[in-house]
């Protein structure tokens, strides 16, 4: 299965051109700063920090900024792993950012559909399992970016 995935065009076309694998890896650190920029201000905010700004104003813009991350990540990822699947699935840290990655994506889809997130756009206090939600989320992201560079290492 893994040689049949690394037999791809596309998969191919990457190990054949530094140039296309130099650019789909450049829009997978893209779609990290995609995640994590608007994913950590926005956990910020909800633990309290920076109260002036509006959660109603900023929150929706920065919850689709991170979607949009975290797509274009699982397409340049999927990308990048047609490269070497044998070699990554192998690799204790790439399996180790899966799982860290598919954490931090459920608990923000429980964040997304739970009444804490939308009392909090909608101008109420924001409650307390949202604040443990908003902690875990940048525990999640930021432990899937170091797992992402420990793939190197390993």
């Amino acid at each position: 299965m893994w040689e049949a995935l690394s037999q791809w065009p596309g998969a191919v076309a990457m190990r054949q051109s530094s140039t296309l694998y130099i650019f789909v890896n450049a829009g997978h650190i893209l779609a990290i700063g995609l995640i994590l920029g608007p994913v950590l201000a926005l956990d910020a905010r909800l633990l309290g920090f920076f109260r002036q700004v509006p959660l109603s104003v900023i929150g929706p813009y920065l919850a689709n900024t991170a979607r949009l991350g975290v797509a274009l990540a699982l397409v340049t990822g999927a990308a990048l792993f047609s490269v070497r699947p044998a070699d990554y699935i192998d690799n204790s840290a790439f399996l180790i950012k899966l799982c860290i990655v598919a954490l931090a994506i459920a608990n923000a889809v429980l964040i997304n559909r739970g009444r804490g997130w939308r009392d909090a756009t909608a101008g109420k206090d924001i409650a307390a399992s949202l604040r443990v939600q908003a902690a875990a989320s940048g525990a999640l992201w930021i432990a899937a970016l170091v797992a992402g560079r420990w793939i190197g290492f390993i």
